[in-house]
């Protein structure tokens, strides 16, 4: 059987990545009938794989931050643009679900400006814009659980 990488249940991977968070662990493996996924933290970042039966790896998902664009996402930005979390919670780019979100690539956005949402300990926190510029990339999902310091938005 072969594996693609639209066929893996994010929501799992989610879930797994929130148990290494709980737990304190460094690694968990679970196995869900010829499917293999192996979630292991390394150098503050989950990474993920995915395996068929067959002991190499098929398709790896990067860390959830890279994975919030459909296309590759930028590599990290050195330049100081980057908007990284400022706490551990989950990131939500609108209001409420089904409303408007708050930010676009390619979006004019104003220092001050609400770039998304991060609940932590169920209080939703507003994270605002540190400077005026153009969204260039959004480098989350919506409802992804993020890390302390993980890049969120990268604004030129």
């Amino acid at each position: 059987m072969t594996t693609k990488k639209s066929e893996i249940d994010r929501q799992l991977v989610r879930d797994l990545a929130g148990i290494l968070d709980e737990t304190n662990l460094t690694e968990i493996e679970v196995e869900l009938g010829d499917l293999k996924v192996r979630v292991a933290r390394q150098a503050a970042a989950v990474q993920t794989f995915a395996a068929a039966p067959a002991p190499a790896p098929i398709a790896a998902i990067a860390a959830p931050a890279a994975a919030a664009t459909p296309a590759a996402a930028p590599a990290r930005d050195k330049s100081g643009n980057t908007v990284n979390s400022p706490m551990v919670g989950t990131a939500y780019a609108a209001p409420a679900p089904g409303a408007k979100v708050f930010i676009e690539v390619g979006q004019s956005v104003r220092e001050g400006q609400t770039l998304l949402i991060i609940e932590a300990m169920k209080t939703m926190n507003q994270i605002p814009s540190p400077r005026s510029g153009t969204v260039t990339a959004i480098l989350f999902e919506d409802s992804q659980p993020v890390e302390f310091g993980e890049p969120l938005v990268i604004i030129e």
